[in-house]
């Protein structure tokens, strides 16, 4: 029997008080729904727009259950929440996604398992850990070392020349768990978002390509500039995904694109993540309905809203931390004029106090008739913010 929907004045809860956590609070209280961040750090960014913020670690139980008293439901806005602490959450209220799909998705060697187990392609992987072999079993040549937990943007991460430099790089990151993936020639990087409710309602934005540089999200363009039976299979592809993780909530599957044996481009899956994703921020100004909402809609039950673009091509660049110094390093506020200035950019700031290298601050958006038209004016703005 389904259960009926969550709706508003209801409370959302959401575990997590960064951007991602601050534009889904944006959502549901603009739907009217009232709302509950828990996030240890006072001034987060969901906090402070939040009908309610408890300043406590994620692991705290008395914060923990009163936000269960608190909440209908509670949501995550990033894959690291402690297990124990969603299982005791769950045993009290609806908790979406699943504790159990956040726990594959957190842990890239569970991750990589998962996919193979249920058919999904990936590349070729080893998994170190203390108990593990030196040696390669599929790895041949160059790859990546990458810590099983906590590594994002770049961070717990380490290239190799081949399978002898692996154990060096083991120890560089702490011999803790790792996965080693092979280097692959890509030919490009997509991702594709889902949005899935507990009784199987499934749908997708457009597929979007994806720019990285030093490990970080760099410029997403959308739609992806690939063909049309490419786009297909990747939907198809994540939103098998979704449904074999029982998914509940956006969920993004980042793939990468492979030259086949017969020449024909191939997908692998590269990773999940279990919430709303960097590369799906263009949502915000250029879809009927954003990745937020519909992170609201799911975790509720309610009905997904559309997910039609209404541009014909958009293009977001993250704005890091460095555009907040000058080139001898000192502090330097970034010129937003240029980027306020132009009616086919919007931008996005997520309230954080203090900038670092190479941590988001914000992003940026630019519609187009074309995704190199968008591309272009996204950089060229960016580049007009350095002082």
């Amino acid at each position: 029997m389904s259960r009926p929907p969550i709706v508003p004045p209801a409370t959302v809860g959401v575990l997590g008080g960064g951007q991602l956590g601050r534009y889904a609070v944006l959502a549901a209280t603009v739907m009217g729904y009232r709302t509950v961040v828990l996030d240890p750090v006072a001034g987060a960014p969901a906090g402070v727009v939040a009908s309610e913020h408890l300043v406590a670690p994620y692991d705290d139980e008395p914060a923990l259950r009163r936000l269960a008293e608190l909440c209908d439901v509670v949501t995550t806005e990033f894959e690291n929440p402690p297990s124990a602490s969603l299982d005791l959450l769950a045993h009290e209220l609806s908790v979406a996604p699943p504790p159990a799909a956040v726990a594959i998705a957190q842990d890239r060697i569970s991750e990589k398992a998962f996919l193979r187990t249920n058919g999904f392609p990936v590349g070729p992987y080893d998994v170190r850990t203390d108990g593990s072999p030196a040696t390669a079993l599929e790895v041949t040549g160059p790859a990546v070392v990458k810590t099983a937990r906590l590594g994002y943007d770049g961070k717990g991460q380490r290239r190799v020349d081949g399978p002898e430099d692996v154990a060096a790089a083991w120890d560089d990151l702490g011999q803790v768990d790792c996965v080693v993936e092979s280097l692959l020639e890509l030919r490009t990087e997509l991702s594709v978002l889902v949005a899935r409710t507990a009784d199987g309602r499934t749908t997708s934005w457009p597929v979007a390509e994806n720019a990285h540089v030093d490990g970080i999200l760099d410029v997403t363009v959308v739609p992806a500039p690939i063909d049309d039976g490419l786009a297909i299979r990747a939907v198809e592809l994540a939103t098998s995904v979704a449904g074999a993780l029982d998914y509940v909530g956006v969920l993004a599957v980042e793939l990468f694109v492979v030259a086949g044996d017969d020449g024909d481009d191939r997908l692998l899956v590269n990773e999940l993540a279990p919430r709303p994703h960097n590369s799906g921020h263009w949502t915000l100004d250029a879809c009927a309905t954003s990745q937020f909402e519909q992170q609201v809609r799911a975790v509720c039950g309610t009905g997904l809203g559309p997910t039609a673009m209404t541009a014909p091509a958009c293009a977001m660049a993250n704005l890091l931390g460095d555009l907040w110094f000058d080139p001898t390093g000192e502090p330097a506020e970034p010129d937003w004029a240029a980027v306020l200035d132009d009616p086919a950019a919007k931008l996005h700031l997520y309230g954080k106090h203090e900038p670092r290298p190479a941590r988001k601050m914000g992003h940026l958006t630019a519609i187009a008739d074309n995704v190199d038209d968008a591309a272009g004016r996204a950089r060229e703005l960016r580049s007009s913010l350095s002082r």
